[in-house]
């Protein structure tokens, strides 16, 4: 049974983009590893840019600098 936890900043992504990454990831692994769609579990995080970190900063912070 495959599981895939996806994690994403909380920036407005829609329930129908959130719907097709899920359906993609399923997808993806039955087309290339051949797993049942069935038993496959699509986990979808969506985490505030305050508690996301790269480079010892917070994406918060990189955002508003333009990066």
């Amino acid at each position: 049974m495959p599981y895939v936890n996806i994690k994403i900043t909380r920036e407005g992504a829609t329930a129908e983009q959130k719907a097709e990454l899920v359906k993609g990831v399923t997808y993806l692994l039955r087309d290339i590893l051949g797993k049942d769609p069935q038993t496959t579990v699509v986990i979808i995080d969506e985490v505030e840019t305050d508690n996301w970190g790269i480079g010892g900063e917070t994406v918060t912070v990189r955002r508003a600098r333009g990066q």
